[in-house]
């Protein structure tokens, strides 16, 4: 029989079970693959702020859609009717130009300066420049208005670095799915806005005819009601919206007094490996003297080199090209709706543009929050964006065949005054049509926010990996718009046949994603998981690690 001292024993045998204990714990943990653990419950409060701020973008990116073709019609710069498409895509250009110009800083500066003061001064920037473009009368105005929108659009990488901060593996699928969620809602009422409101004084001659204002800005009423929702996010964001760059936030301050020294320290989140010491959620932690050097250590960023991967450069490449394809097709739709029948297009008016755009996204809230998370995690992000790529293709092959349909509709219009069996045979087929390319954008767009966030290698590398990709996205929307632009300029006007006619633009538009599909193959297995994650817990999935 071994003697112990009472008060020394039963403090040893305590600790022994709790390393025993904890132990355990943690081999649970590393056994336990993310699929099997339950879901982190949303972080509501701070999700909401980030989702309000977020939705003033889209709409106001996406107002001036279905009123583009007759905004650049009225301010006389095209020669003709067949040029508008050409001019249109300088309109669309000069935003991502400038775009592409600022982003990367956008994202290096919310990595110094902290996530809240970069948001507040984009929202800022996107007020202004809605007003400067709803109340410009030339095309140089137009330009110079939305170039300024593009120099200040930088809080999509913001949101998304903050995201990523809030989230844990359990849940990160499904909050990052959010983010194009905002996106598309603030595209579905920003379409909507846009074609119900553009040119009242026409549209409406009994509400606002008398309006000497909107006589003079035809445009103006849009850019408005889109201000009013920045102006709700600049509220929302300055009294809710919290700080989440570890370095800023105040309750990881250093007090003042040297004696007991209390600070809030990222700890594991919760599910997350007991070894995850560098996650973002705060618990307060008592610091001895001898740990008081630990205050002034900040994670030490990678250079650049380090950090483009040949697992990097495959997805940013697969990224460029399917983004390409989407920038093309979505500046030209408008212009292809709003076009004459003889031409190519399908002759619709801007109030029809507008609600072919809104009615067709209303399915993104269910893809988003209820199908997207499930397919990740049965199939994971990498599947996902394949599927994404191969439901887009026949959107673009099958949309222009529509203009048959078109056409018909317009020969009842001159016998008929109700709507016809072919007209009705037109939406419905455009409504499916676009209710496809709604579902392939969904599986392509979220997965390319989780492949970017799970490409970084640690946290500290989120706000440059999210801002790189919006650069690759922002050099896309330059040479997509002039592609796009000038390929359907040139085919309407030259008699050409079948495939080089009107079909020739979304005929290449699938070529693109079909390049992306086929080089996505290349793509490892080791972007389905969080890349801070495998760096914290080193055991687990070394086999994709090596394949990195």
């Amino acid at each position: 029989m071994t003697n112990y001292d009472p008060n020394n024993g039963s403090r040893a045998q305590c600790q022994n079970q709790d390393t025993a204990r904890g132990s355990e714990a943690a081999v649970q943990t590393a056994d336990t693959s993310p699929d099997q653990r339950r879901e982190t419950p949303l972080p509501w409060g701070k999700l909401s702020s980030l989702l309000a701020v977020r939705l003033s973008e889209p709409v106001n990116f996406t107002l001036i859609l279905p009123f583009v073709y007759q905004m650049v019609r009225d301010f006389g710069v095209a020669k003709s009717p067949k040029d508008i498409a050409f001019y249109a895509g300088l309109l669309f250009t000069s935003f991502s130009v400038c775009q592409t110009l600022m982003v990367m800083h956008w994202g290096r500066l919310s990595d110094r300066i902290g996530r809240k003061p970069v948001i507040m001064i984009g929202l800022v920037g996107n007020l202004i420049s809605s007003i400067l473009l709803g109340t410009s009368k030339t095309f140089k105005a137009a330009i110079i208005a939305r170039s300024f929108n593009g120099l200040m659009a930088g809080n999509v990488v913001v949101v998304k670095t903050m995201v990523a901060e809030i989230s844990d593996s359990t849940n990160r699928p499904r909050m990052m799915a959010m983010i194009p969620l905002m996106f598309n809602l603030g595209s579905v009422a920003g379409s909507a806005i846009g074609g119900l409101f553009a040119d009242p004084v026409n549209q409406y001659p009994k509400w606002f005819g008398n309006s000497v204002i909107l006589k003079e800005y035809p445009y103006l009423l849009p850019f408005l009601i889109g201000s009013a929702v920045t102006t709700f996010g600049l509220i929302v964001g300055l009294f809710r919206l919290e700080e989440t760059l570890v370095t800023k936030r105040k309750d990881l301050e250093t007090p003042a007094s040297p004696a007991s020294t209390a600070f809030s320290t990222p700890s594991p989140l919760p599910n997350e490996s007991a070894t995850a010491t560098t996650s973002l959620s705060s618990s307060s932690v008592t610091l001895n003297p001898e740990n008081a050097p630990l205050l002034n250590n900040r994670p030490q960023q990678l250079g650049i080199r380090q950090l483009l991967t040949p697992t990097v450069v495959r997805v940013m490449t697969t990224n460029v090209f399917v983004c390409i394809s989407f920038s093309m097709g979505d500046q030209i739709y408008p212009i292809f709706a709003a076009t004459n029948t003889s031409d190519g297009g399908l002759g619709l008016s801007t109030r029809e543009i507008g609600i072919s755009l809104a009615v067709a996204s209303v399915v993104v809230i269910y893809l988003q929050l209820m199908t997207y998370p499930r397919l990740e995690r049965k199939y994971g992000v990498l599947k996902c964006y394949q599927r994404g790529q191969k439901t887009i293709i026949p959107f673009y092959l099958l949309l222009p065949f529509l203009n048959l349909v078109a056409k018909q509709v317009d020969v009842s219009r001159i016998t008929q005054n109700f709507p016809s069996i072919s007209h009705i045979v037109l939406w419905i087929m455009l409504i499916c049509l676009l209710l496809v390319r709604v579902v392939g954008v969904v599986l392509v767009m979220t997965s390319i926010n989780l492949l970017t966030a799970n490409l970084a290698p640690s946290r500290a590398e989120l706000g440059f990996m999210n801002g790189t990709q919006q650069l690759a996205m922002s050099t896309t929307r330059i040479v997509g718009p002039l592609i796009s632009g000038t390929i359907w300029s040139w085919s309407i006007k030259h008699s050409l046949p079948f495939p080089f006619d009107f079909h020739l633009l979304w005929n290449i538009c699938a070529l693109l994603v079909f390049i992306s599909f086929k080089l996505s193959g290349r793509i490892p297995q080791s972007v389905n998981v969080f890349g801070a994650d495998r760096q914290e817990i080193p055991n687990t999935n070394s086999a994709e690690q090596r394949e990195d």
